[in-house]
């Protein structure tokens, strides 16, 4: 059969060089039983493996934050910065204590090294009222420093309202901030009560070309609505890498998941990976791709599909593709 004469193109409708295909097999199945409704189709012999390089950030991340151990006699001093991947924690794991008259003192150790806590209660209109607690402290050159703020927030519409900030520095340049919230509302369209967390979590190193970064949510009402999700950044070096993923619930069956990650380097490597599923009533799809892009312009991807009929049957499909642009 002789080639088609049109010119190929490649996504965004950029002009292709050359176009390998392979098209996987196609089945329609019910549980155990499989029937082929299709026939491999191979384009071309050549296939190009595909494999993430193995990430050296894991261990790398959690050394270039030195801890030390605190030695004075008031707040303990944070001088490390929060972990990653922590997800978000009620007030109970934050250990909330908030005082419950004013405090206003603070002190030297014997190390030269300072620290203070304060807390006392705002009043306001509409039945406001926000009870709080400061600390911190430093080193006695300054270069190690930490601070941390807690409160508790409430009014008669029943707002209600949980948070808390902390950030800090030590002596080798690298420095945090963390904050957290919970709040508890009604909301002013359709009356639902509501829950919304966040997180938000970031640290830097004062050694080299490293830090990273994470903001996490979740979402609730009354009528089982749900959303949830994260974004996170981080680098080390020449590298970088994201992280991306998102739930909704609408409460009647609809469910809406995904997930896409990606890293690349400085001299141009990139690759990825990325999935996404829909269902409602036990009918939805499935799709996800896995992609490789080098410095050279080629590129591969593998990408497949899943369509649930909500009957017991469902159909797969594989695509991989390799190009240069």
């Amino acid at each position: 059969m002789a080639a088609p004469s049109h010119r190929l193109t490649a996504p965004f409708g950029l002009k292709l060089k050359r176009l390998d295909v392979r098209i996987g097999v196609v089945k329609l199945q019910r549980k155990k039983i499989s029937h082929s409704y299709g026939v491999k189709v191979q384009a071309s012999s050549s296939t190009m493996p595909f494999a993430s390089p193995q990430s050296r950030f894991a261990s790398k991340q959690e050394q270039f934050f030195p801890r030390c151990t605190p030695r004075n006699s008031g707040p303990q001093s944070h001088d490390s910065p929060p972990k990653r991947d922590t997800g978000i924690a009620n007030e109970k794991d934050w250990g909330i204590n908030l005082q419950n008259e004013n405090v206003n003192e603070s002190g030297t150790n014997e190390d030269g090294s300072t620290w203070y806590r304060k807390s006392g209660e705002d009043i306001g209109d509409n039945g406001y009222r926000c009870r709080w607690t400061r600390m911190g402290g430093q080193s006695h050159d300054g270069t190690s420093e930490w601070k941390e703020t807690w409160w508790e927030k409430s009014d008669w519409t029943g707002y209600k309202e949980l948070g808390a900030e902390k950030s800090g520095k030590n002596a080798e340049g690298d420095s945090w901030l963390e904050t957290w919230q919970e709040v508890l509302h009604q909301d002013e369209w359709s009356n639902l009560a509501r829950i919304e967390r966040s997180a938000q979590k970031q640290a830097k190193s004062g050694t080299e070309n490293a830090g990273w970064y994470e903001n996490w949510s979740e979402k609730y009402d009354a009528k089982g609505w749900t959303e949830k999700g994260a974004h996170k950044y981080g680098r080390l070096n020449e590298q970088s890498w994201w992280e991306k993923w998102g739930e909704q619930y609408d409460g009647r069956g609809s469910v809406l998941k995904w997930t896409d990650k990606w890293a690349e380097t400085e001299l141009g490597t990139k690759w990825g990976d990325k999935w996404e599923e829909k269902f409602f009533g036990g009918i939805g799809s499935r799709q996800g791709e896995t992609w490789h892009a080098s410095p050279s312009s080629e590129r591969w991807s593998r990408t497949w599909g899943e369509e649930h009929f909500g009957n017991g049957y469902f159909m797969t499909i594989n695509l991989i593709f390799r190009y240069v642009l």
